[in-house]
């Protein structure tokens, strides 16, 4: 069963899955929009209502999220959490609360009833923007990589976006259910981050993990879409794992990470080379960076702070990367590459790369997609890239583009 409770016990270590049937399905059912949903391989989070929220403010995130902490505990909160996402930009409002109940349950994946399928979208006469054109994109691309084989700077993610508009507000829960029960095993999520706004999407990456003294990172760069066909779908992983260009792509990343994290580790161990991840849609390579972390104070979310954004997100170096797509991209970018997660007061916490997502609001759903663009990207090829991830979301509203 899961527990409900108006204070986050056992947030720190994984819930057992010895009683998982119907347990973390229960809380993706229970869903409504307003609450704030993540679900993860360690665990399912279902966060009803604000106890407090951490305010913007000069000071950093992760020492505004301690103080929150600090006071609910004040307060007579034995194990308060807080949850929710913080934007691109890292001087931009958050949207991090201590919620007002928390009910816990094991991971999705644990659980039986995930493999229950969920209901198939509705016929919705979705009317499709993308911005900028398809075209537009492409052009941006062979800019940015004209730049690099000049010397400005050797990596940017660049992204497009759809807005999709139907006839009524859309159906949050509903999306969320397609959305988590395809992909079970990665990191779920639904939560407000405005008046009438709301976040969701289905992550597969993790930027950062602590649970004790044990830190975890997942850096993925380098994708290929998947195929239907199943010699088609090998021979692309296959293809992957062998691209120059893609394994380039992933070292930058990897070695960012690895730089970022070394200082708050007593010990830390990177694989020498990535392995392959799946989605429903994507195949990414994939490198799981272990540490050991040397100082207890430190918190999961002040890693991940330290990490964002990532090259796998922005490009490198940062600085120059960030102006290039301030520059390009036509629309601000909100929580799209951001952070979502959890955090307890004692530094334990688990925090995502938020991509594969869409943020609702009133009728319209806007969509988002990156791609690495570097000195060997092809133009066409990296808007087909965003085109595939697109997929995820495309298929939890039985849209097309």
């Amino acid at each position: 069963m899961s527990t409900v409770h108006q204070v986050a016990a056992h947030t720190s270590a994984p819930a057992d899955p010895s009683s998982a049937v119907g347990a973390a399905t229960g809380l993706l059912d229970a869903f409504r929009r307003g609450d704030r949903f993540l679900a993860t391989p360690t665990r399912t989070l279902l966060a009803h209502g604000v106890q407090r929220g951490v305010p913007h403010g000069p000071a950093p995130v992760a020492e505004r999220a301690v103080a929150a902490l600090r006071e609910a505990r004040s307060e007579g909160r034995a194990a308060p959490v807080v949850i929710g996402a913080l934007p691109f930009e890292p001087d931009a409002p958050a949207a991090l609360v201590i919620p007002e109940a928390l009910r816990t349950g094991p991971a999705l994946a644990f659980d039986p009833l995930v493999a229950l399928p969920a209901a198939e979208p509705p016929a919705v006469a979705w009317a499709v923007r993308p911005e900028p054109d398809p075209e537009v994109y492409a052009k941006g691309v062979a800019s940015a990589v004209d730049r690099m084989w000049k010397g400005e700077f050797s990596k940017v993610v660049l992204a497009r976006t759809l807005e999709l508009t139907g006839p009524g507000e859309p159906d949050v829960p509903a999306m969320l259910q397609r959305l988590a029960r395809r992909d079970p095993a990665g990191y779920t999520f639904a939560l407000p981050t405005g008046p009438g706004r709301t976040l969701l999407g289905a992550s597969p990456e993790l930027l950062v993990s602590r649970r004790g003294d044990r830190l975890v990172s997942n850096p993925l760069a380098g994708s290929t879409p998947r195929s239907d066909d199943l010699a088609e779908d090998v021979r692309r992983a296959a293809a992957l794992l062998e691209s120059a260009k893609d394994l380039h792509e992933h070292a930058v990343v990897v070695d960012a990470v690895h730089q970022v994290m070394a200082p708050y580790c007593s010990a830390i161990e990177v694989p020498a080379r990535p392995s392959l991840i799946r989605t429903a849609t994507m195949w990414h390579l994939s490198t799981t960076v272990t540490g050991t972390l040397a100082h207890p104070e430190v918190s999961a979310l002040e890693i991940a702070s330290a990490l964002h954004p990532t090259p796998a997100v922005c490009g490198t170096p940062t600085p120059l990367a960030r102006q290039v797509i301030r520059e390009t991209e036509p629309f601000d970018r909100g929580f799209f590459t951001g952070i979502v997660g959890w955090g307890d007061a004692e530094g334990n916490g688990e925090w995502v790369v938020t991509i594969r997502c869409a943020e609702a609001e009133n009728r319209t759903l806007r969509l988002y997609a990156g791609a690495g663009v570097v000195s060997a990207s092809v133009p066409e090829e990296e808007t087909a890239e965003t085109a595939a991830k697109f997929r995820t979301f495309l298929n939890a509203v039985g849209a097309e583009l």
